[in-house]
């Protein structure tokens, strides 16, 4: 629904006090001026530097500070018509208890003058004085056909507009911005090629999630032919996101939840299923959404979470998970429930979203997640990755032997290496211009330094996860060619 249609069903209910969170206030306040004109509303607009402007002048200049602006409310108000006061930026000023009791007033009043007062932010920053008082509106970015009326509006001559084909992953490419990003994009994309070109609204849009600082766009080239193995978890993921076009909304793939030992392949997966569907990749990262403000981190998730709703289709990377949401397992004292809330945010999301959005998360360590998080419907399956056998380690080598420029030589023993281990190895031998074998003597295995953990984590998926290589439940004892990492002690009772 658009902001002017939610707008006009609020004043038409007699709210007083409405709080729009946009990102694009220029375009915002026009909706609303619109909505008013088409109504007969009085439109009246505040903010810092020009003062009040109202349908009837151009601007009052001894209406400058906030204080003023929230009180003149009732002086233009008419009995006779719905007054509507647009105070933009407002939240920069509620530090003020003037400003903030102004403003519980004004709402109170507002309801036998009929005038509603709009605060227009970027952020949802309401004091507690104030939150039974308004209610919030979201301004939605652009969806598909505003952005493709757009699209036109900048590509007015025939050779500007690409083929039907490129047009739609411009459109796709452009997802997720603003109307002046896409303005942007697009006449860049004119300027260097003489016509649209998804690359560089591709460009452009890693530069905005960048200065957000909440998701990263990935740009690698990772393909499944540079990744040995996970012959199951590669079939399932393609057939889910391949056939989501045939489907209907509530046929839409969730995500995997990929549990294994590190260097088994997890992330590289994640980062080579956006290239082979042809979807953006997004890096969500639990980290940088920790914030030094109370309510400041479950802001940030809640932002990230609808730029990747508004990115769809896309795949949403979120590493790690076990570390990021360490708190949650455990006493909520160490952060003061952040974690837990940041948590129940993103399994709220995981569970309600409409978005094409396919979710694919990384855990090392399962037991550090509550069972909740891996119930049905939040994922689609969750997998385990076990270390690679015999075969998947010969196709490994071929794999990173190729990449690195090294001509076929002897292999070192590879017993209960994972993927990583084998990279490191062969990087080393370019680096170090060595043989394998010698720069072997440089890698000492994780099944071999956390053999414990390696353990632990195989009897947990042992008959609670699908297999990542082959079709069915991951079973430990049944997985051909791994050996299975035990202590070695001496048989002599006296000794042990």
């Amino acid at each position: 629904m658009q902001l002017s249609h939610q707008l006009a069903e609020y004043v038409r209910a007699c709210f007083a006090g409405v709080w729009i969170e946009s990102q694009e206030h220029e375009d915002a306040i026009l909706e609303i001026a619109q909505l008013c004109h088409r109504e007969a509303w009085m439109f009246a607009q505040w903010d810092i530097e020009q003062g009040l402007r109202t349908t009837c002048k151009l601007g009052d200049a001894s209406v400058s500070d906030p204080l003023s602006a929230v009180r003149v409310a009732n002086d233009i108000s008419d009995p006779d018509t719905v007054c509507v006061l647009v105070l933009t930026n407002m939240h920069r000023f509620l530090g003020s208890v003037e400003i903030v009791q102004a403003l519980a007033r004004q709402v109170h009043l507002g309801k036998q003058h009929r005038a509603t007062l709009v605060i227009l932010s970027p952020v949802i920053q309401l004091p507690p004085e104030l939150e039974k008082l308004f209610v919030v509106l979201q301004h939605e970015l652009p969806d598909r056909s505003q952005l493709e009326d757009i699209a036109r509006s900048i590509a007015t001559e025939e050779t500007e507009l690409p083929s039907a084909d490129e047009l739609s992953r411009v459109l796709e490419s452009a997802a997720g911005l603003t109307r002046y990003e896409a303005e942007n994009a697009f006449s860049l994309s004119l300027v260097r090629h003489g016509c649209l070109h998804a690359d560089v609204v591709n460009d452009l849009k890693a530069q905005t999630l960048k200065k957000s600082g909440l998701v990263g766009l990935h740009s690698g080239t990772e393909r499944f032919d540079q990744l040995g193995g996970l012959d199951n978890l590669k079939a399932f993921c393609l057939r889910a996101v391949r056939r989501q076009g045939t489907r209907s909304t509530r046929l839409r793939p969730r995500g995997v939840l990929l549990l294994s030992p590190p260097g088994c392949g997890k992330s590289q997966f994640a980062k080579a299923l956006g290239n082979e569907t042809g979807r953006p990749t997004l890096t969500l990262d639990i980290g940088r959404l920790m914030g030094s403000l109370v309510g400041e981190s479950e802001g940030n998730i809640r932002r990230a979470l609808r730029i990747a709703d508004a990115m769809a289709p896309c795949v949403l990377f979120c590493d790690e998970l076990d570390k990021g949401l360490s708190g949650v397992g455990g006493s909520s004292q160490a952060d003061s429930g952040v974690s837990s809330r940041l948590f129940g945010n993103f399994l709220t999301w995981l569970s309600d979203r409409e978005s094409d959005v396919f979710v694919v998360a990384t855990a090392n360590d399962i037991s550090k997640l509550p069972p909740e998080f891996a119930r049905a419907e939040r994922f689609d399956s969750v997998f385990f990755i076990d270390l690679p056998d015999a075969d998947q380690r010969q196709v490994i080598w071929q794999i990173y032997s190729e990449q690195f420029g090294l001509d076929e030589q002897p292999l070192p023993k590879d017993d209960l290496w994972t993927g990583a281990e084998i990279r490191a190895c062969c990087r080393l031998a370019a680096l170090l211009d060595v043989p394998l074998i010698q720069a072997a003597n440089n890698i000492v295995p994780v099944a071999v330094t956390a053999r414990e953990s390696v353990e632990r984590l195989r009897s947990w998926a042992d008959g609670r996860c699908l297999s990542a290589d082959n079709t069915g439940v991951y079973h430990a004892s049944q997985s051909t060619g791994k050996s299975r990492v035990r202590r070695k002690l001496p048989r002599n009772p006296s000794v042990n």
